[in-house]
């Protein structure tokens, strides 16, 4: 019997290959992000952090939505005059009054009657791109890492795009500027020359909508609640706007962050564009290699490669 078994335990090991030749198994974007060392990691600045609080949802769960603004050059005149509406405690009491299926979801005064700041500045719509090269980059340079742009990327909308400073930008005819990607933030507008005063401001919860770029100001992106816009009803009136004035949801404040108490301030980092780690991490997002997939698509959209962002625990 011993000899039995020792001859089936033999014959088994002939079938099953031993795991220590087992390939490893190929991490997925995701598994790269989460892996990728702490030197890797850029905080955000709590001043860059737009914070809004909207009514609590029907079962009493507050509802906080984290906005990054945009890093300069790109549009600093709306950012300024944001950054004085939320000094100014402007959108208390306002509401999301928009919310249109695959596209935005949009808040400001419905009335139209509040008051703006009267320190507002105009901004021509020359500022919706800046010169190339133009973006002030604010990472600690990773050792080893690969310069930006890792390597331009066609694209239907622009001579080419590229990740600087950990945002996705565009290029064409020596001017740059920042794209409506998944949970990118804009200033509402109407008919041009008008160009918003950032006052009226909108989240992309739909498929990117790149043909509004260069025509309308990207000031940001959402990084954490995005699904508390997502998520709110559709409205049935023209382009999305809620009918009735009961179902706006009503937003309590919108600071940003280092006027919040210290222990109440989001903290947040995203992963350095100008990193190895993310380099594998575009190309992981470029050619899924991981066990689900079954065909590297070869290629993927600048937008189907978000920035990765997480929260920072409090120490």
């Amino acid at each position: 019997m011993k000899h039995l078994l020792v001859t089936a335990v033999a014959a088994a090991s002939l079938i099953l290959p031993a795991s220590a030749e087992e390939p490893a198994p190929i991490p997925s974007p995701g598994e790269i992000a989460a892996a990728a060392p702490a030197g890797d990691w850029v905080a955000i600045a709590p001043s860059d952090l737009l914070v809004m609080e909207l009514a609590p949802d029907a079962k009493g769960k507050p509802r906080r939505v984290v906005i990054q603004l945009m890093p300069a050059p790109f549009s600093q005149g709306w950012i300024g005059n944001i950054r004085k509406l939320a000094a100014a405690h402007w959108w208390d009491g306002t509401s999301v009054n928009r919310v249109q299926d695959n596209y935005v979801a949009q808040w400001g005064d419905a009335t139209e009657k509040k008051v703006l700041p009267a320190d507002l500045v105009t901004v021509p719509e020359q500022d919706y791109t800046v010169p190339a090269g133009q973006l002030v980059i604010h990472e600690t340079p990773v050792r080893g890492a690969t310069p930006s742009p890792h390597k331009p990327r066609g694209d239907g909308y622009a001579e080419f795009t590229r990740f600087s400073g950990g945002w996705p930008v565009a290029y064409d005819h020596g001017r740059e500027w920042p794209l409506h990607c998944y949970g990118a933030v804009g200033v509402g507008r109407n008919m041009s020359p008008d160009t918003g005063s950032g006052a009226e401001l909108y989240a992309v919860i739909g498929h990117a909508p790149r043909h509004l770029d260069r025509n309308i100001a990207v000031v940001g992106r959402v990084i954490s609640g995005i699904e508390n816009l997502s998520s709110l009803p559709r409205g049935t009136g023209a382009l999305g706007f809620y009918e009735d004035e009961k179902e706006r949801v009503a937003i309590a404040s919108i600071r940003i962050a280092t006027e919040l108490p210290s222990a109440d301030q989001p903290k947040f980092e995203y992963l350095s564009t100008e990193s190895d780690s993310f380099v594998r991490y575009a190309d992981a997002r470029e050619n899924r290699r991981d066990p689900f997939f079954i065909k590297p698509a070869g290629g993927a959209d600048i937008c189907n490669i978000p920035v990765p962002v997480r929260p920072v625990a409090a120490k």
